[in-house]
């Protein structure tokens, strides 16, 4: 072989190598051009899997084993996800309890809360048969503590321009109860806040298989709108209802109380509230995501 052939051959070579260099750089900015997201999207069955994972405690009433292990278990997956966890402990008729409080982006903006509850009631009075044994609380509790904990997986905390924190409350769902009222952990948090959040965003029982979710009279319309528009945007306009329909005495009430716009997220057009058939197989993944899908938008896009 010359020394001529040689060098042509070397000089195929390296225009070989230059082409396939270029055609990767341009399929890779089609890839992060092509209008889909290029951080990490929301995983409904992943989100899922978390429902799963808290029905496995049991019953989590407050002040019970069941329920001091779900609360470790939302503090161990959000340290996972780089969040920074609090305990914020309470004592409601001699019980003890604690909200879970995660943040992130702590002192850039201002504060939004994204929170849900995490305890389940005790009895299931709304069954026509079991009133007395505890609801399994797959969709009311699980279902949006299962979001929370994804959204905390897959939001772009770099592109965030808010400091967020994710609360999961306790003392929700016994009110009615033996003397007990309602929204007792959030109530506690609302009260004992050290700042003035700009939003508050609740989400409950969002699980449903047929999920229908509406706006709520207690909520703030302006924020109602917004996010309900996002979700619209994202093709969810058939399960997100841009109507008032319910008047809810949720965990979002003691921020609105404050001066907080808040809002409830809530499907409350579920057969299976507080009875015994309130089980995993009614929780889809599907609807896991539209909400997730909505609040990450929601908050990636906050000015």
């Amino acid at each position: 072989m010359t020394e001529a052939v040689r060098n042509r051959r070397f000089l195929y070579m390296i225009a070989f190598v230059m082409i396939v260099l270029s055609v990767g750089s341009i399929a890779l900015w089609q890839l992060n051009n092509s209008g889909q997201p290029s951080n990490p999207t929301f995983d409904g069955e992943r989100a899922y899997r978390d429902v799963l994972a808290q029905m496995e405690f049991g019953p989590r009433i407050t002040g019970t084993e069941g329920n001091r292990e779900c609360a470790g278990y939302i503090a161990e997956q959000l340290e996972h996800a780089g969040w920074s966890v609090e305990f914020e402990n309470f004592t409601y008729r001699g019980i003890h309890g604690q909200n879970v409080i995660g943040r992130a982006n702590v002192g850039k903006g201002a504060v939004i809360i994204l929170g849900a509850h995490y305890d389940t009631r005790r009895w299931a009075d709304r069954d026509p048969v079991h009133s007395r044994d505890p609801v399994p609380g797959a969709n009311d509790g699980a279902s949006g503590v299962a979001v929370l904990l994804e959204l905390a997986r897959v939001v772009n905390l770099e592109e965030l321009h808010h400091e967020i924190w994710l609360a999961f409350f306790d003392a929700e769902d016994d009110g009615g109860i033996e003397g007990w009222g309602w929204i007792v952990g959030s109530t506690y948090m609302a009260n004992n806040l050290s700042v003035q959040p700009e939003a508050m965003i609740l989400v409950d029982m969002i699980g449903d298989t047929n999920q229908d979710t509406y706006f709520d009279r207690n909520s703030d319309t302006a924020l109602s709108q917004k996010v309900w528009q996002i979700a619209a945007q994202l093709g969810y306009g058939e399960q997100f209802i841009p109507q008032v329909k319910y008047t809810m005495i949720d965990d979002h009430v003691p921020f609105a109380r404050h001066g907080i716009p808040s809002i409830d997220i809530i499907d409350f057009n579920y057969p299976y509230w507080h009875t015994v058939a309130d089980t995993a197989d009614k929780v889809s993944p599907n609807s896991l995501k539209r909400v997730g899908d909505t609040l990450q938008v929601f908050l990636e896009s906050a000015e």
